[in-house]
């Protein structure tokens, strides 16, 4: 099983992927000009955590954002 699971639909349909609690998994969905990026991995204290980062897509011109760091504590 597992770790951790994602999926993706687009023109050729729908894919997902999974990431183990050492490899983690990453998506970077995008356009031109902007885009958001998510990193899931389990971090030093050995809670699994998700970070998300507005990027500046696939032109690249500018710095990435970070928009969060967010753990199940978040939920809550």
């Amino acid at each position: 099983m597992s770790h951790f699971y994602g999926s993706l639909q687009g023109n050729r349909g729908d894919t997902t992927r999974q990431g183990t609690a050492k490899s983690g998994i990453r998506a970077h969905i995008r356009g031109w000009n902007f885009g958001v990026e998510v990193m899931c991995f389990v971090d030093k204290d050995g809670q699994d955590r998700c970070e998300v980062m507005l990027t500046a897509g696939s032109n690249g011109r500018f710095p990435r954002k970070s928009l969060g760091s967010f753990t199940v504590k978040d939920l809550k």
